[in-house]
């Protein structure tokens, strides 16, 4: 299964498909905000080396994002790349991932509706994680049936969370699953282009 958005040019600046030096920085500025974050989670202290560390992952990533064909989008804030990284991925749901899925603590249990083209998702926020070390974020899941879908976005500031949430909204409405059928392919399928 593969995903496609129509993330708004304006505000947010894709990465899975910048490739050498398109979308370089972002690139960077994303990766450095996620391992501040990460690091910052486990209390430990940004390294001499993370700098370049960051700049190597961030040649990596879109690699390995290719590799992933489809089932891996990932945006930056354009404005400000270090505020927020958003990720959308699909998973083939297992009988692990559901189990995983049902034993997540009653802390992340505070989902409302959220419908979709991809049908009645669940929202999550966490604006103020239970642990103070941990960044906000957000989390849009959609089950169909055969595949999980998910949106996770993870902000650097706590103060202007609540700024981006119409902006996410906006990003997780836009994620659909992009099937591989061309047109002629069946006669009982009626392709429109998109609007």
């Amino acid at each position: 299964m593969r995903l496609t958005a129509d993330a708004d040019p304006q505000l947010w600046i894709p990465v899975t498909d910048s490739l050498g030096w398109k979308g370089r920085r972002h690139r960077k500025a994303a990766i450095r905000m996620l391992l501040g974050q990460v690091n910052a989670a486990v209390g430990a202290t940004e390294r001499p080396g993370s700098k370049f560390g960051a700049w190597a992952m961030s040649q990596a990533a879109p690699m390995l994002m290719k590799r992933a064909d489809g089932r891996v989008l990932v945006w930056t804030w354009k404005a400000e790349p270090e505020l927020v990284v958003a990720m959308a991925t699909a998973q083939v749901l297992t009988p692990d991932v559901r189990i995983a899925r049902a034993s997540m603590p009653m802390d992340y249990d505070d989902t409302e509706s959220f419908p979709t083209r991809l049908g009645v998702g669940e929202k999550l926020l966490v604006p103020m994680p239970p642990s103070p070390a941990s960044p906000p974020f957000a989390t849009y899941t959609w089950d169909t049936g055969t595949h999980l879908i998910t949106l996770t976005a993870v902000c650097s500031d706590k103060e202007r969370f609540g700024t981006l949430i119409g902006a996410l909204d906006d990003l997780a409405r836009s994620i659909r699953i992009a099937d591989d059928l061309t047109g002629g392919e069946s006669p009982d399928v009626l392709r429109l282009p998109p609007a």
